[in-house]
């Protein structure tokens, strides 16, 4: 639904309505027309420019941005110089290594006013497009503006590596399958990775059929891939503060963005860890004096276990759909868990087939999705 400009001058566009019953649809829809001009598209076929489709008989939504990616590299005049399935380079991990070192600090010089404008430009552009249908450009995206106040010729080169990626892989599409709307969290943190010895946080949030420590493999609502503000003084101390930097965002997700409020009550939300001893200081199964030196803080995931609101459990690494948005991984391991978090193309084409729509764009270099 989306309204137009009216004598009351409010101007809205594509806003979802929940109903039960057409009676009240109808209803609603009437009493706006009272008051203004708006349009109804009763198929749901886009919301703020996103298309949908629907496939009501496997209970599945397909999100997709058709276009978007072409008309971004249009835009910013940009030709692929080489097939990439990585959206930022990888660092090379030291396996065995007594001592972890911070990442080492960019020395190249700035650049000029106009390479600035450039890099926030496109950070800003494909913002949107990674939040509503590519979580897999999260963590380059977050690199990038980290540095884009005042880049520098290696954030330049970030950034045409980065559109490279998104010329191998335009038009992502994300699906979400029918559950019972139970919100279920993956937490999981990388430990000095990015510079001025800070860490990362990783976050995947979906909806689940109950409140069990399994993971149905839905769509993510909703991605964290974010660099943890304080520096952390070791491993376990960085993931429990990714499991706080994710149970702050779960208690408004919980509450007011599509759940409580929308007729979903949640049960205690469980939040999954790879390390046991975050999980042990969040279960009270830690002695507070091995951890005094941890944030004041972090603390209140105690109060809110305590209060059952969340559920913290652990689960092997492997199992942990939050390790993908805390490090920079190979090509080899993108090009492995990319069909996770999407979807084929050839599946939303057979979907459309069957209804006599036409069909996704097809890229020229499709190798994963």
């Amino acid at each position: 639904m989306s309204g137009a400009q009216s004598p009351s001058h409010l101007i809205v566009d594509d806003f979802g309505v929940k109903y039960k019953g057409n009676e009240h649809a109808k209803h609603l829809i009437a009493t706006l027309k009272e008051h203004y001009a708006i349009t109804e598209d009763w198929d749901g076929e886009k919301y703020s420019g996103i298309s949908l489709d629907w496939d009501y008989h496997r209970q599945q939504v397909h999100l997709s941005m058709p276009g978007y990616c072409k008309e971004a590299m249009a835009r910013f005049k940009h030709k692929l110089r080489k097939l990439n399935d990585q959206p930022h380079r990888h660092i090379i991990p030291s396996y065995g290594a007594k001592i972890q070192y911070a990442t080492k600090e960019d020395l190249t010089p700035k650049v000029d006013a106009a390479k600035t404008k450039f890099i926030q430009q496109v950070t800003g552009t494909f913002l949107y497009y990674a939040r509503a249908v590519d979580p897999t450009m999260l963590v380059a995206l977050s690199a990038i503006a980290t540095d884009q106040s005042a880049p520098t010729e290696m954030t330049y080169e970030k950034t045409m590596f980065f559109l490279d990626y998104v010329a191998s892989h335009p038009d992502a599409i994300l699906t979400f399958k029918s559950s019972n709307m139970i919100l279920a969290v993956h937490s999981d943190a990388s430990y000095l990775t990015e510079p001025k010895s800070r860490s990362r946080a990783g976050g995947h949030f979906y909806m689940a059929n109950a409140a069990e420590e399994e993971d149905p493999a839905n769509g993510p609502v909703h991605n964290i891939a974010q660099i943890i503000r304080n520096v952390m003084t070791s491993a376990a101390d960085a993931e429990i503060g990714a499991l706080f930097v994710n149970s702050r965002f779960a208690i408004p997700a919980r509450q007011l963005l599509v759940l409580e409020e929308m007729g979903h009550p949640q049960p205690p939300t469980p939040i999954q860890t790879d390390n046991t001893t975050a999980l042990g200081f969040v279960t009270k199964n830690l002695q507070p004096k091995a951890t005094k030196s941890t944030e004041m803080n972090y603390w209140f995931m105690r109060d809110r276990q305590d209060r059952k609101q969340f559920k913290y459990y652990w689960m092997p690494g492997k199992s942990n759909r939050g390790d993908y948005f805390t490090k920079h991984f190979c090509a080899a391991h993108h090009r492995e868990q990319r069909p996770n978090y999407l979807t084929p193309q050839k599946v939303l084409n057979a979907l459309r087939a069957t209804f006599g729509k036409p069909p996704h764009v097809y890229l020229a270099n499709e190798r994963v999705c």
